[in-house]
């Protein structure tokens, strides 16, 4: 029996033909929602009670759904941390890119992808009295996903220096570009290690990235001599 190309492709369900690709698209954005939501539920019980007297029990309370139903979705209380750490990540490069291409100075772009990083961890202490315990968490269980957030931090903050100093016609290699994105970084890392003033950090980082730019506009050679 010769069977038509679009054999199987359409089913019916409650009477009505609905598109088998289609219908699979609304199950995986059902679970999408349920992941985010259970994530949701998860920074809201790891920043109020610290992730050691977290329990899955906890998590599924506040996401309103049973214990059973979160493990369709996550494995146990380290793959959810895993998880939102990659969201928290994935959420903070976005916004990093978008920075990136705003229109501005190099000092000021650098300054707003910086910002996002800085963002990050200041949400963390802002939000919860549990926030060093999560950032010892982050490098015992997620110590992969925050190097590869950094290496890709450092890859944008290179395209953009070597970008602006591209259009200003300036001699830079990328092994320079590389050293100033990574002490860029390494700046802002370290005002992160004093978040007890809310505002100083921002002002500082600004402050510093100022100085790397200037520094940069002072030494760099025109690329045509």
């Amino acid at each position: 029996m010769v069977r038509s190309p679009n054999h199987g492709r359409r089913s019916l369900i409650g009477g009505t033909q609905v598109d088998e690709l289609t219908e699979c698209a609304r199950i995986v954005s059902m679970s999408d929602a349920r992941v985010e939501r259970i994530l949701d539920a998860a920074y809201e019980c790891f920043t109020r009670h610290g992730v050691r007297k977290t329990t899955m029990d906890d998590i599924a309370r506040t996401a309103g759904m049973s214990r059973p139903a979160v493990y369709q979705y996550v494995r146990n209380k380290e793959d959810a941390f895993r998880r939102l750490a990659a969201r928290i990540f994935d959420d903070a490069l976005a916004r990093a890119r978008g920075a990136a291409v705003a229109d501005g100075t190099l000092a000021q772009r650098l300054d707003r992808i910086l910002a996002v990083k800085l963002a990050v961890t200041q949400r963390l202490f802002r939000d919860s009295p549990h926030a060093s315990e999560l950032m010892g968490e982050t490098a015992r269980v997620s110590a992969d996903l925050d190097r590869a957030f950094m290496a890709q931090m450092a890859d944008l903050l290179t395209g953009t220096i070597t970008d602006a100093a591209a259009q200003a016609d300036l001699a830079l290699g990328d092994e320079n570009a590389r050293e100033i994105a990574e002490l860029a970084l390494a700046l802002t890392r370290g005002l992160e290690a004093d978040l007890s003033d809310p505002d100083r950090p921002r002002e500082r980082l600004r402050n510093g990235i100022a100085l790397l730019v200037a520094g940069l506009a002072a030494t760099a050679q025109p690329a045509s001599r």
